[in-house]
């Protein structure tokens, strides 16, 4: 629990263009995670994750830079995120065509982007 409110003032951070204040809040909600607490989350907590914060941790990369890494942490989160996370998976796409634009790659650019309106369908049913 304690690593969430990390995880949304670095959103804010990023957003605000404080990428470097955003990736230290980050690396402190990763520690926070890794180290565990004995108590247990609550069962409404569910919209937040390891994957979750590695999500905010890749976009936050995108924002500043760190193209290589971005694409590193969001294939990353793909391949840890369940199956029924279609809304964050959408979110992912989307982060990874930026990457792939910015890098100069039209063609992997589309190969992200172009399956993200459909995922956005798919959680509106």
């Amino acid at each position: 629990m304690p690593a969430w409110p990390g995880a949304v003032e670095a959103e804010c951070e990023t957003r605000c263009g404080h990428t470097r204040t955003a990736l230290h809040l980050i690396g402190h909600a990763e520690d926070i995670l890794a180290a565990g607490s004995e108590h247990p989350i609550p069962s409404w907590m569910d919209c937040f994750s390891p994957a979750r914060l590695a999500v905010f941790k890749g976009n936050t990369q995108l924002w500043a830079g760190h193209l290589p890494q971005a694409c590193t942490t969001l294939l990353g989160v793909l391949e840890e995120m369940p199956a029924t996370e279609d809304e964050q998976r959408t979110v992912v796409h989307g982060d990874l065509a930026a990457v792939e634009a910015a890098v100069g790659r039209p063609e992997e650019t589309c190969r992200y982007a172009c399956p993200a309106p459909t995922q956005a369908a798919v959680v509106r049913l």
